[in-house]
């Protein structure tokens, strides 16, 4: 297939760029998508810095080519050299679109692929930045609003972040995140799984979901945890994830005296199951773009009680499709969770009318329909330019009106 092109194939050849497949938000979505893109259209391809990851084999099962360019950091000899190596890679291949997602790749991979003359570049800011130093925001800012021709991003939150960075408003595009609504459509039984985390059976059991990151918030979900099992003698809380800030939050834990009380579970494969099993899910995060698990827990019809941060006020309806309070606020946490312990009326519906919402706006066909008419639309607007020289790449404004 190397070499050939849309005009012999029927096909557009497009390239997703990631950092690896591990478990995040950013890698579920760009591999489940990339799974339902209309194949009788387009091509996919992934590329990465680090080929390893749970959803790896996902990627090679459904026959999806998977090429690595390997580095250690973002500057330096050994880095340009992968950078020409995959600016060759691009060449002999002849994308036609190169979609990165977040810094790591929107840096690596952003000059190769205009210095290649692919026709689109995409790049994808899936959080508030929170997380980045302010002088990696600099350099992914120069990076995207230099060299790609629209900056994707999954909320509106997101945008105005960008925009007040200097980002100009036309350049960037929202297309929010979607869920497959059949993984939460057969669930086993709760009860069993229940049995098998070791929890009792009846008991109150208030999840969260999330890497275990300090921008997560989860030493404030320990804290509201605390509060909320003063109240609630029975509660028991799950913790569900893997991270670098795990120790610190088992010690927390045990500070609190709630060694009996919180299940650290680690990485899980069985989310839904868990959400569907769980009385109430947490988002405690500091920092946020658009949260799956938020999606995957309103699918699950689990209500939700989660931090006013990023695009979370763009799915949650406060008292309506769930709760929402102010961050590092962990009393606020407690007396919502709390609520909804001792109102189990109130927490159907929140849980009801949260799958309605989720169903009806945030579907996986919804995002891979809008994704793939932008793949489409900006492809068409560049056309006429594709052969330009790749030497030419200079620094272009993204919101260029001849990719808007």
């Amino acid at each position: 297939m190397s070499g050939t092109t849309r005009e012999s194939t029927g096909k557009v050849r497009l390239l997703h760029f990631l950092t690896s497949f591990e478990t995040g938000g950013t890698e579920r979505h760009a591999v489940t998508l990339t799974g339902r893109l209309d194949r009788s259209r387009f091509e996919p391809h992934f590329a990465c810095l680090r080929k390893r990851g749970q959803f790896l084999a996902s990627v090679e099962a459904d026959g999806i080519p998977v090429a690595c360019f390997p580095i250690r950091h973002l500057f330096g000899w050994r880095t340009l050299l992968q950078q020409k190596r995959f600016g060759r890679y691009l060449r002999s291949h002849r994308f036609q679109i190169v979609h990165t997602y977040g810094f790591y790749p929107n840096v690596f991979a952003l000059p190769a692929a205009r210095l290649a003359g692919v026709p689109v570049v995409l790049a994808s800011i899936r959080d508030s930045g929170d997380i980045w130093t302010r002088a990696q925001r600099r350099v992914q800012g120069l990076a995207c609003r230099c060299l790609a021709h629209r900056t994707l991003v999954n909320a509106e939150a997101v945008r105005e972040q960008l925009v007040t960075e200097g980002y100009r408003r036309e350049a960037i595009g929202v297309i929010r995140n979607g869920i497959d609504l059949l993984r939460f459509e057969t669930l086993r039984d709760p009860g069993g799984l229940r049995e098998a985390l070791g929890l009792p059976p009846g008991v109150p059991v208030v999840t969260a979901v999330s890497r275990l990151y300090r921008f997560k918030g989860l030493e404030n979900f320990l804290e509201a945890a605390d509060a909320v099992s003063r109240r609630f003698e029975q509660a028991r809380f799950l913790i569900v994830g893997e991270g670098p800030s795990r120790g610190d939050l088992e010690a927390r834990a045990r500070q609190l005296g709630l060694d009996s009380r919180v299940t650290f579970t680690g990485l899980r494969e069985d989310i839904p199951e868990i959400l569907s099993a769980s009385t109430v899910s947490v988002l405690p995060s500091l920092s946020e773009g658009l949260s799956n698990v938020l999606l995957e827990s309103m699918a699950a019809g689990t209500p939700v009680v989660a931090t006013r941060v990023g695009g979370t006020p763009e799915v949650i309806q406060d008292g309506v499709t769930g709760l929402l309070v102010p961050s590092s606020d962990p009393p606020a946490l407690a007396r919502a969770i709390g609520s909804l312990l001792e109102d189990p009326p109130l927490a159907r519906r929140l849980g009801r009318m949260g799958r309605e919402r989720v169903a009806s706006h945030f579907s996986l066909d919804r995002a891979t329909r809008e994704t793939e008419d932008l793949y489409l639309k900006l492809l068409a607007a560049r056309r006429p330019e594709a052969a330009h020289d790749a030497g030419s790449a200079a620094c272009l404004p993204c919101g260029d009106s001849r990719t808007s």
